[in-house]
């Protein structure tokens, strides 16, 4: 395939998947998969798929399910793993929570397994859970969580919906947290105002960026900041689905612009910020699956992000994450081949 950066290959890692959400790698070679019905996948070069036991009962309905997993950087010394997914909470409730268990010193199961972190109030539908996870520079948990499809909730501080929260390790609230002693806000939420964000990265700088999904247009990247407001669904660049006008216009005083912006809509989901390892030309820039149009979008950051080019094959079907390895490939999950690939020079 040819790209910007001359002749990439693609390659097959797995195939067989079943709608596979998120993956991490740890050290040594492995990767572990999570698919949404709420396996954990173990997959090592020279060994067949192994499942990994002990993982969080998730409620696996509509967009829900077991979704994001976590490597941490002290993998090696903690063997600690996280996981993002839907949670039951009450009657036909459920919740976007993060777990965290010990992985066995085989390599199969978890142990310990506890969740650190649930949203306030569940809800009954099951759209936008958001569930990006990363470790900040800082050591603390950034998730993302949607607004579960009551687009009014993201701009009400007394429940988690369309934010993205800060936790510890161990789920603690940092005493950091823009809205820590608000009277009535929940103290995880970091920033506030977001639709569905689906893919969320950390850049050299340790800054944290997210993607996030528009209704028919107005998918978003983001530059995220404490305590502001990113203005869902007060202000957007798309529209209903039903062609209706949101909220207020496209810029409101107190509400964050995008960085960029898609219209139409991409449906992004997953978000890597490449270090340039093997191809120099693309340092620094983002990356980003398209689960609508098959491709995966690559975004330039100068004085502004601007869409640069699409890398489509036939193995990018409905990309849900991309990451860059050890090694500096670029791999992806792609849902409609139910396939985990990798991208190398070729």
């Amino acid at each position: 395939m040819t790209t910007s950066a001359g002749q990439i290959a693609i390659s097959s890692v797995v195939q067989g998947l079943d709608e596979p959400w998120g993956f991490g790698f740890l050290p040594g070679g492995a990767v572990i998969v999570t698919e949404r019905d709420g396996r954990i996948l173990r997959l090592e070069a020279g060994a067949p798929v192994r499942e990994i036991s002990g993982g969080p009962s998730v409620v696996s309905r509509g967009q829900g399910g077991l979704l994001d997993v976590l490597v941490p950087r002290d993998f090696e010394t903690s063997r600690e793993l996280f996981f993002t997914y839907a949670k039951r909470q009450g009657v036909g409730g459920s919740g976007t929570a993060v777990a965290k268990g010990t992985l066995s010193e085989d390599g199969l199961s978890l142990e310990n397994l506890e969740t650190i972190f649930e949203t306030a109030k569940g809800g009954s539908g099951g759209r936008h859970f958001g569930s990006r996870l990363v470790e900040g520079r800082d050591g603390m948990l950034y998730l993302t969580i949607g607004d579960r499809g009551d687009r009014p909730s993201a701009q009400d501080l007394g429940i988690e919906n369309g934010s993205v929260v800060r936790i510890s390790r161990t789920g603690e609230i940092p005493s950091g947290n823009p809205f820590v002693g608000q009277n009535g806000a929940q103290p995880g939420i970091w920033s506030y105002g977001h639709r569905n964000p689906q893919g969320m990265a950390m850049d050299a700088s340790g800054q944290i960026w997210t993607v996030e999904h528009g209704a028919a247009g107005g998918d978003e990247i983001n530059r995220i900041a404490a305590g502001l407001n990113y203005g869902w669904p007060v202000i957007s660049y798309g529209q209903h689905y039903s062609g209706g006008k949101i909220g207020e216009g496209t810029a409101k005083e107190g509400m964050e612009q995008p960085a960029f912006y898609w219209d139409p809509s991409i449906a992004p989901s997953g978000m890597m910020i490449y270090s340039g390892a093997l191809w120099p030309e693309w340092e620094g820039e983002f990356f980003v699956g398209s689960l609508m149009f098959d491709m995966i979008s690559r975004l330039e950051r100068g004085a502004r992000v601007s869409e640069a080019e699409r890398i489509a094959s036939d193995e990018t079907l409905r990309v849900r994450d991309i990451r860059e390895a050890p090694d500096g490939t670029i791999w992806f999950l792609s849902v409609g081949q139910g396939a985990l690939y990798r991208m190398h020079p070729g």
